[in-house]
This record gives structure tokens, C-alpha cells and sequence, in this order.
């Protein structure tokens, strides 16, 4: 086993701060391991290896900080010479050391997660690469770009984070979808065994709260249908295409987006959803053939008017023209003077209330926002006998 003490060097200029570094003795061969700390001679303790602060000092907090990070590394180098040493080959201090390095340049949050997310990438999961990569963008933002070791996150970390997103007036559920991404990561280092579970997640809200109902009456449906839009083709657009989403059972942008023109046969769209898999078949009514009608034939495979150029990045023009209909669908909900945020998502939970206003049993669709999940909405869906579902979504349709 080798020795690990915490040793300081002072600086060669009087009153200056001196540098901490580790020292490393094993089979008699010493080695140094320099660190980026550096603290005042009067705040290093001699006999207790150790820096030291007063109660009054205003250096207190960094110096109690700097004092915590020693700690972890101690513990981390502490953990790798046991790790060498039982495996029971020849090792020297220049192992330990080299093994340390390797650790913070592949298990830091930020290098760990970038890792993911590229293997994420590789492996075609566009959606979860695009999560992390947001979960990562807001924790860096919250260090300052300061990089932090998996296995120094800790609860007071995390509680400062959550404390950083409420100052800045985010809600428990996007706070939660940050931290959730975060506590898979940690989990999947634990799995990994690159370190040990500490829980640091226990003191923050990782739930999902239920958000304010976002679904629209049949009578607003109406209105936003009737509005007369043909000398604002932008705004005629938007409208269109929330339409068809509701006629589409509420069918998600994405969704609606990669639609293939093959997936029409027979008077029905059969086709996948993207975030679960799930095959689902969808009669072809007349209101969204009157939609279909109104623009030009997709040159591309698919069938709606969204993609609508080859060799391009779909996933990216897909969420521009999102972006610019979402946009354009509060210039709508100005028109129809309705008060909470116009988006195409309310399409699906306006279809979903107005099947419970109907009175159509929840075993043939749950209301939207009634559930924890979106799953669990096109768990109950999937289930079903298709025409039983077809038969509500043409009595809604009938109401319009």
C-alpha cells in the first residue's frame, strides 16, 4: 500500500500564496502530485496537514472549499492504490498517479456526460443526446464552466442548483427535468463502478407536478377553425397544422412531421410514434383530406407540408418550422382572445378533454393532463380496439 499526505510548498516571494501537492510513497520511490490549490501561509496547519481558516476570515468559505476538495481527492487516491493493490500485481506511485489523471480527465460530470452524449448520438438516439446536452448547458452555467468530479457532487451541490434555477423564476418541472437528467448520469457512473452512491439527489425535487391544464373547449376549437387567415398564409399555415393535429387524435408535431405519404392506405394513417414505438391507426376523415388539399404535393416522401426538402437536416427544419407555427399560434390565440399559451402540444390535450366532454369512457382515452405520463396515455390508446377510437374522434369532429 502507499502513503498519500497532503504537503505545502511555500512560495519563494514573501507574503504570497504557497501551492498544495500531494506526496505518494510506495515501495520507497517518492513522487509529487501537484493540484491547483493555493493558500497563505497562515492558513496551512503543519501539524495536522491541513488548511485552516479563522472564523472571521473573509476568505473562509473558499478556504473550507478548498479544504473539502483535498478531502475528495485523498479519498479518490486513496481508493485507487486499494484498487491496485488488490488486484495483486506490481504497481509503482507513478500508477497511482497516472490512474488519478485518467480518472478527472474521463469522470468529470462535464467529460462524463459529453461521453454519453456522443455515444447517445452514435447510436441514433437524436432526442436523449438533445436532453443531456440541455441538462449539461444549465449545470455549466450554474458552475461558471467550472468542471466538478462525479464523485464530489453532493447534496449541497445539488440544493444550490435547484436554489440557482428558482432565483431565476424556473419551474419545479423544468428544475426536476434538469435534475433527473443529472441523477440518471450519477446513476450510470454507480453502475459503471467508477464511484460510490452517495445520494446527492435526496434533498431536491425530482418528481413531475401536474401543470396547469392546457386544453381548449370545443367552442374555441370552433373559432380558431372558422377565423378567416387567407391574407396571412403564415397564419393560415399555423392554424392548419393545429387542426390537423387535433383531427389526428392529437398527434404530436414530430409525429405528424415524419408522416410518410405511405403511411396513408386504405382510408387510415398506420403509423409509429417516435418517443414510444407504439403502432397506432388513425381513420383518414374528410376534414384532414380539406387541409391536405389546400397546399401542393409534398415533393418529398413524406406527406404533410413540413419536411418539405430533401438532403436537408430534417430534425432541424422540423423544429424551425415548430418554432415559427408556435409563434404564429399565439398571433392566433391574440385573435380569439384566448389567455393561456397557444401551442400545437394544446392540440392534443384540447382532442383528449374534449373525448371526456363527449363523455367517452376512459378505457377508450384518458384526458391528457389526468395522467403522470404521456406513456401512459398511449399505453391506455394501444390497448384499444382501433374503430373504438375512431368512433370517438368522429363525434368530435362532428361537433366542429
Amino acid at each position: 500500500m502507499a502513503s498519500i499526505k497532503v504537503k505545502y510548498r511555500p512560495s519563494t516571494i514573501a507574503d504570497h500564496e504557497g501551492a498544495i501537492y500531494y506526496q505518494i510513497i510506495h515501495e520507497r520511490k517518492v513522487r509529487q502530485l501537484n493540484t491547483e490549490y493555493h493558500v497563505m501561509p497562515d492558513e496551512w496547519d503543519e501539524n495536522r496537514s491541513m488548511v485552516t481558516t479563522k472564523q472571521s476570515s473573509e476568505r473562509k468559505s473558499f478556504i473550507l472549499s478548498i479544504r473539502e476538495r483535498i478531502r475528495w481527492d485523498v479519498e479518490r487516491l486513496t481508493k485507487i492504490d486499494k484498487r491496485l493493490d488488490a488486484e495483486g500485481l506490481s504497481y509503482t506511485a507513478d500508477d497511482v498517479i497516472d490512474e488519478f489523471r485518467r480518472y478527472a480527465s474521463e469522470y468529470s460530470l462535464f467529460n462524463f456526460m459529453e461521453s454519453l452524449i456522443i455515444k447517445f448520438k452514435q447510436h441514433g438516439k437524436t432526442r436523449t443526446s438533445e436532453t443531456y446536452t440541455a441538462a449539461l448547458n444549465s449545470f455549466k452555467k450554474f458552475r461558471e464552466d467550472e468542471d466538478i468530479m462525479l464523485d464530489c457532487m453532493t447534496s449541497e451541490i445539488m440544493e444550490a442548483y435547484e436554489a440557482w434555477h428558482k432565483q431565476r423564476g424556473n419551474s419545479p418541472n423544468t428544475i426536476s427535468f434538469y435534475t433527473r437528467i443529472l441523477r440518471a448520469v450519477y446513476h450510470r457512473a454507480v453502475e459503471d463502478d467508477i464511484i460510490e452512491n452517495r445520494n446527492p439527489f435526496r434533498h431536491v425535487y425530482t418528481g413531475v407536478d401536474k401543470t396547469i391544464k392546457r386544453a381548449l373547449p370545443l367552442p374555441t376549437i370552433k373559432k380558431i377553425k372558422a377565423l378567416d387567415l387567407s391574407l396571412s398564409p403564415p397564419l393560415d399555415y399555423a392554424r392548419d397544422m393545429f387542426l390537423m393535429s387535433f383531427y389526428l387524435r392529437g398527434m404530436s408535431f414530430i409525429d405528424m412531421a415524419y408522416l410518410k405519404k405511405t403511411d396513408l392506405k386504405n382510408g387510415s394513417i398506420v403509423y409509429r410514434r417516435r418517443k414510444t414505438g407504439q403502432q397506432l391507426t388513425i381513420a383518414w376523415a374528410p376534414e384532414m383530406q380539406a387541409i391536405l388539399d389546400k397546399y401542393p404535393d409534398n415533393p418529398t416522401q413524406y406527406l404533410l407540408p413540413i419536411i418539405k426538402t430533401d438532403g436537408i437536416n430534417e430534425r432541424c427544419a422540423y423544429r424551425n418550422i415548430g418554432y415559427n407555427i408556435n409563434h404564429n399560434l399565439k398571433k392566433i390565440a391574440d385573435l380569439v382572445r384566448i389567455n393561456i399559451p397557444l401551442t400545437m402540444y394544446v392540440a392534443r390535450h384540447s382532442w383528449a378533454s374534449a373525448a371526456k366532454a363527449k363523455g367517452i369512457p376512459l378505457s377508450v382515452i384518458s384526458e391528457g393532463m389526468g395522467h403522470d405520463s404521456e406513456a401512459t396515455t398511449q399505453i391506455y390508446l394501444a390497448s384499444l380496439d382501433t374503430s373504438v377510437v375512431d368512433k370517438a374522434n368522429s363525434l368530435i369532429l362532428k361537433s366542429l
